[in-house]
């Protein structure tokens, strides 16, 4: 290697390097240790002892993780479909030329922006009993409005309601992924004689699947990581209620690693989580080769 060689290779590592050490020491040390400590009793206050796979073996017999995965499947899966949906919805609607356009886009991505912490205390209080906004809405057009949080069948499906209002930010991708569509595309169809509904299925669906295909795996990441939602509306001490049909997979491992001080239990279970998560991503992408085009 030449002098001028050997120092350009020094000059990209020095470069690189505040990427590589953060990397290791916010990712990849973390990423080890919760490994290891998943295969210990560690409580935090004491050294971690080696237990080799009791903590899984445990971790599987145990019924709140079934419960809490089965939760968080349910709010992953209904908030992906029902907040994909709704975005898109959106998004072709205020794809459309009509005055105030400016305003309704504005409007429709300032939820997004709310602070999660503030957005929870505020369905908390439109989902209140017989007096909340929502059931003294429902109320004027004679229909009864569940008790959404103290019921165990609508707990979930309230939460899932909150978290489609924020999806302001998977419309503004699909907007810009719909700008992006050639308008040949859409001339070529009409002298065809094809429909808006078949316009939609066979062009704006097919051009736009890579921007579906990235929303869809975002939110697979996001609704399984559900947290702060279920903690902040029923509270530390009460989390899960009613019935523990709010018990979500990442409060159960918070529960237990920061609560019961089972940090060897709670790494078994982000482990468990990461795998899941990795799994739903590998089976998306290989099922993605069958609907995501990128010929434009």
């Amino acid at each position: 290697m030449s002098p001028l060689e050997r120092r350009k290779l020094f000059t990209g590592l020095a470069f690189s390097s505040p990427w590589v050490i953060g990397l290791s020491v916010f990712l990849l040390y973390p990423l080890l240790a919760a490994l290891y400590y998943s295969l210990c009793d560690y409580s935090v206050l004491l050294p971690p002892v080696f237990v080799g796979l009791d903590n899984y073996i445990e971790l599987f017999q145990d019924k709140l993780f079934w419960k809490s995965l089965w939760n968080t499947t349910f709010f992953a899966l209904g908030s992906v479909g029902l907040g994909t949906f709704m975005a898109l919805t959106l998004a072709i609607l205020l794809n459309s030329k009509v005055k105030g356009l400016t305003f309704y886009r504005t409007a429709f991505f300032l939820p997004s922006l709310m602070p999660l912490v503030a957005g929870s205390l505020l369905w908390f209080c439109m989902y209140a009993g017989q007096g909340g906004i929502i059931n003294t809405l429902l109320a004027k057009i004679g229909i009864t409005g569940p008790s959404w949080l103290s019921d165990p069948h609508w707990a979930k499906i309230a939460i899932i309601f909150m978290a489609v209002w924020g999806a302001g930010n998977s419309m503004v991708i699909f907007l810009a992924g719909l700008q992006d569509v050639p308008v040949s595309l859409y001339e070529a169809s009409i002298i065809d004689g094809a429909n808006w509904l078949q316009r939609l299925r066979n062009v704006t669906i097919p051009m736009i699947s890579p921007v579906i295909y990235f929303n869809v795996i975002m939110g697979i990441i996001g609704g399984f990581q559900a947290f702060a939602q279920s903690l902040i509306m029923f509270g530390p001490t009460t989390a899960g209620y009613p019935e523990q049909s709010t018990l979500f997979y990442v409060l159960q491992l918070y529960n237990v690693g920061f609560m019961d001080l089972r940090m060897g239990y709670a790494s078994a279970m982000a482990w468990v989580l990461f795998l899941i998560i990795l799994g739903l991503t590998f089976a998306a992408t290989r099922l993605s080769k069958r609907w995501v085009t990128y010929d434009r």
